[in-house]
Formats: C-alpha cells, sequence, structure tokens
C-alpha cells in the first residue's frame, strides 16, 4: 500500500544507502527542487552532529528531507528544532501513554527517554548553482535496536523499553508533523512558535546541566532558549551565557 505524503512532498525509498543525508545533498546538486524525502530500510555509513557515525540497522528509521530555499539562509539553522518539535510529536503519536510522557528532547535536537538517546537530527546544508541553497534534515531513530555510543548519555531504543515502534508507520507521522512544523515555522519568521513548542518538551529545564565545546566543559542551570535557538545557561556565578554549539548532558542523571 502506498503511503500518502502531504501535499507538495514526495518520496524516494531505498533498501540500503551509506547516508540518507549523502543522497539528499546528491539530488540537490543535481538540480531536485525540494520537498523530496529520501528512506532507507538499512543506513551503513549514516553521520551524527559533529562528525561522528550513526549507522541505522533494519527496522529502524533513516530519512532525510531536502528542502532547497526554505528560509534566509540567516534564519534557516532554526529548522533544527523545528524538526525535534516534529519528531518528538511523531513519536509521541505511536509510543502510547506509558512512554509518551517520558520523551523529551535534548538541545538541540536528541529525542531522549530515561537520559537514554532514542534518536538524532542532523541539519546539513549546501550552496547551488543559481544564488540557491539546499538544506537536508536527516533523522535517525532507534526502532528496534541501537548502536553503542561511549559517553554520559547512552544510546537505547523503543523496543528495549517495551514499544513496538514500527519505523514505517513512524516515517508516516515524521512526515505529516514535519509539514506541518515547516507551515507554522513560515520560512523562519515564526520561530517563536517552534520556540515555544520545543520548550515545553524540553528536557533539564531549570535544572542543572554541563555544557562541553572542543576544548572546554561548563557547568549551570539551563534557563531558556533565546529567540536564535541558544541555549541560555546561568552559571554558579550568576553569569548568563549563551551557547550556539555543543553537547549537553544532564550532571544528575550521568554521574
Amino acid at each position: 500500500m502506498a503511503v500518502v505524503l502531504p501535499d507538495g512532498y514526495r518520496r524516494e525509498d531505498h533498501a540500503a544507502l551509506a547516508s540518507t543525508n549523502a543522497a539528499a545533498l546528491e539530488r540537490a546538486r543535481a538540480g531536485e527542487s525540494g520537498n523530496l524525502w529520501i528512506t532507507a530500510r538499512e543506513q551503513t555509513a549514516g553521520r551524527g552532529r559533529r562528525g561522528r557515525g550513526w549507522t541505522t540497522g533494519e527496522g529502524n528509521l533513516a530519512a532525510s528531507l531536502l528542502l532547497v530555499d526554505p528560509a534566509p539562509p540567516a534564519l534557516a539553522a532554526t529548522l533544527s528544532f523545528v524538526a525535534g518539535v516534529a519528531l518528538h510529536q511523531a513519536a509521541c503519536d505511536l509510543a502510547g501513554p506509558a512512554l509518551a510522557p517520558r520523551l523529551g528532547l535534548k538541545w538541540p535536537n536528541d529525542l531522549l527517554a530515561d537520559n537514554r538517546k532514542l534518536a538524532g537530527i542532523l541539519i546539513e546544508g549546501d550552496k547551488l548553482a543559481g544564488s540557491r541553497f539546499a538544506v537536508v534534515i536527516g533523522v535517525g531513530v532507534n526502532c528496534v535496536s541501537h548502536p553503542e555510543i561511549a559517553g554520559p548519555v547512552p544510546a537505547g531504543d523503543f523496543m528495549a523499553l517495551g514499544v513496538r515502534m514500527d519505523a514505517e508507520a513512524l516515517f508516516v507521522r515524521l512526515a505529516v508533523r514535519m509539514a506541518s512544523a515547516i507551515a507554522l515555522w513560515k520560512r523562519g519568521t515564526n520561530f517563536a512558535a517552534i520556540r515555544e513548542a520545543w520548550l515545553a518538551r524540553a528536557g533539564g529545564l531549570g535544572q542543572p546541566i554541563r555544557v562541553t565545546l572542543s576544548n572546554q566543559s561548563f557547568d549551570g542551570r539551563f534557563e531558556d532558549l533565546d529567540g536564535d535557538g541558544r541555549l541560555v545557561l546561568v552559571a554558579p556565578d550568576g553569569e548568563r551565557r549563551r551557547v550556539s554549539a555543543g553537547d549537553v548532558f544532564f550532571p544528575a542523571l550521568s554521574g
């Protein structure tokens, strides 16, 4: 039975790909007009944030959405929060009443349950001919299995949490939720609404967190998300810091 996507969106499905994000960027460079989902039932060389690998075995979800000129470039980065909200909504649609309240978002866009990473989102972009640019929203969800990840936030999967999460059913819900969230975002001019929705799902808000950058780490209290999507942290001395990129951990949970 064919999957019906929201109006204006199309899908290219594969048994296996090295990377759905890479395939989407290739389509963009070849002249693809955008609003194209690329999915694979197995992903062998996927990419995570900050150059990390992210493999996706069969039964899990690997999906990338190609957008072309979705917003002015200065606003396009906030698509990571659009995607986070959409993924959380889609997962809650299917997770059931026992697990859904335990799902949350870790800045900027990981999906967690019980301090385990169930899914990640990677946003990549590229300049195209004719002053156009492509943005790819890559989503990897651990439905039935998960890779081992070193560090204080281990990976997990829905199956291990006692929830049967069918990858195809999740993709259908994600496509619907993503289209709605992108429409609400209004080419970046209504990020305020996305910010509010993201904060309502944020893990660790108001709690102690640790932020790790490439060359330093610092602790504080997660106070807010600003109008540009930066994490606002209050240090022990009361100084407010705004973080544009980094890894967030919850010391109380990770030890």
